[in-house]
């Protein structure tokens, strides 16, 4: 069987780099955190029952594709994949409602502006192990977002505390759809799942998050009446059975 390989390298960098960076902010607080500091930031913030605030961060996207092994007439058979990943901006209000002690309710709507690029190729054109790309296509979005997540705490150890995240986040792009090899659905929900650390300022809590996100609906429109006349783009669209959505989000919030 033959085989490709599509260059990802970037994406591994940008994941191991998040997980440092995730860590260090989290050691940096609990480093400041001695045993000998007398003066507790805000001693009383997590007693009240309502919590608003704001957050400004990156994510990046990425698409999972599975393939159907489709061949055209001419014995092509094509795959698809998203390289590396490409940052992008979001920005949420927050509201936080307190449940118990160790459990919050978290509502954080915003926007998220992004972009990928997926690169294609006829997986029957392959020699020697080279993928050479054969089309490309930059998909641009802009979702409003409503995620929904249950916060997780634990203890407080002086002006930091660490937490766990889970939830559900609902996206509807808003972004102009073009006719191209692929088109995808303006909806989406996501399963959440991540963690970050609650820094107890003088004024305000700071709180570094880092999530992941995994969709859980076929976001690929396969009925493609704009492609009738044109069998050689929808081809690649022919090829998929189904392609899912992941994100990775670094959020920091201000509350």
């Amino acid at each position: 069987m033959k085989s490709f390989n599509l260059t990802r390298h970037p994406r591994f960098y940008w994941q191991h780099t998040l997980m440092v960076l995730l860590m260090l902010v989290c050691a940096t607080g609990f480093a400041s955190a001695r045993p000998g500091d007398k003066i507790l930031n805000r001693p009383y913030a997590d007693q009240k029952l309502i919590h608003l605030g704001f957050s400004v961060g990156m994510h990046f996207q990425d698409l999972k594709f599975t393939h159907n092994g489709f061949l055209t007439d001419n014995n092509e058979q094509w795959v698809a994949e998203v390289p590396g990943w490409s940052p992008g901006f979001c920005v949420n209000v927050l509201g936080d409602l307190r449940l118990h002690k160790y459990l919050n309710l978290r509502f954080s709507p915003g926007m998220y502006f992004g972009s990928k690029t997926v690169q294609m190729i006829d997986f029957n054109s392959v020699n020697d192990g080279v993928a050479a790309v054969t089309a490309r296509q930059e998909v641009k979005s802009a979702y409003v977002v409503a995620p929904l997540d249950l916060k997780i705490s634990g203890d407080r150890y002086h002006n930091s505390r660490p937490y766990l995240t889970a939830g559900l986040m609902a996206t509807f792009d808003v972004s102009k759809k073009r006719s191209e090899y692929l088109k995808f659905n303006t909806s989406d929900v996501y399963l959440t799942v991540g963690g970050g650390c609650d820094f107890y300022l003088p004024f305000f809590k700071f709180i570094p998050e880092i999530k992941f996100c995994f969709g859980l609906t076929d976001v690929l429109a396969h009925n493609r009446p704009d492609l009738d006349e044109d069998p050689e783009t929808f081809k690649i669209t022919q090829s998929l059975k189904k392609v899912k959505s992941n994100m990775i989000v670094v959020t920091f919030y201000f509350e």
